[in-house]
């Protein structure tokens, strides 16, 4: 593994394990928000996938996709903790 990959992969697994440790809970009940929430999930899956074939810049940039959903929601007043 090259230092480039070492890096993309040190990269996503912290920002994985930071986003799978937020509880992403909606303020209310928004069928919009619930599909965002699903985006997101759909992105950590797409993630784990990624990693598993060692495919670290698609990794990363699904992982950084699904922060950048949780992050908008969060501060968008749609997402509570």
């Amino acid at each position: 593994m090259d230092p480039t990959q070492k890096a993309l992969l040190a990269e996503t697994k912290k920002w994985l394990e930071k986003l799978e440790s937020k509880k992403l809970v909606p303020v209310k009940d928004s069928k919009e928000v619930k599909e965002q929430l699903e985006n997101v999930q759909a992105y950590v899956s797409d993630c784990k996938h990624f990693l598993e074939k060692k495919d670290f810049v698609r990794a990363f940039e699904a992982v950084i996709y699904a922060w950048g959903i949780a992050e908008t929601l969060e501060r968008m007043g749609l997402l509570r903790e």
